[in-house]
């Protein structure tokens, strides 16, 4: 058999690809649901909080420290709502702290 490798852009692989299209949509919402709370959340820590994934109702933050994901916590509850009024159906926003590896 003799195959031939034709190359693709991402655009078209993820949409051949059930699987990647969904992923292309979950982190597309995941993005805009950032966006809609950045407004929300103190300007120094902004720069400190990265869209994380989308498990049902369930999203999460990634965020650069424990003191950022400390000081973020205070502001759960008003993130969470914010997003409902949007929108978004949301049960709660999961914080995951990414520990840098160049330490």
């Amino acid at each position: 058999m003799n195959r031939r490798h034709h190359p693709v852009t991402l655009l078209q692989a993820t949409q051949d690809s059930p699987t990647l299209a969904r992923l292309t949509e979950l982190t597309r919402d995941s993005s805009a649901r950032l966006k809609a709370i950045e407004p929300l959340i103190p300007g120094p820590l902004r720069p400190a909080i990265q869209a994380g994934p989308i498990d049902g109702s369930v999203w999460c933050l990634i965020v650069s420290s424990n003191a950022v994901a400390a000081k973020l916590r205070q502001f759960l509850p008003a993130l969470e709502a914010h997003l409902r009024t949007k929108g978004w159906e949301i049960t709660s926003i999961r914080l995951k702290v990414q520990i840098s590896r160049d330490r």
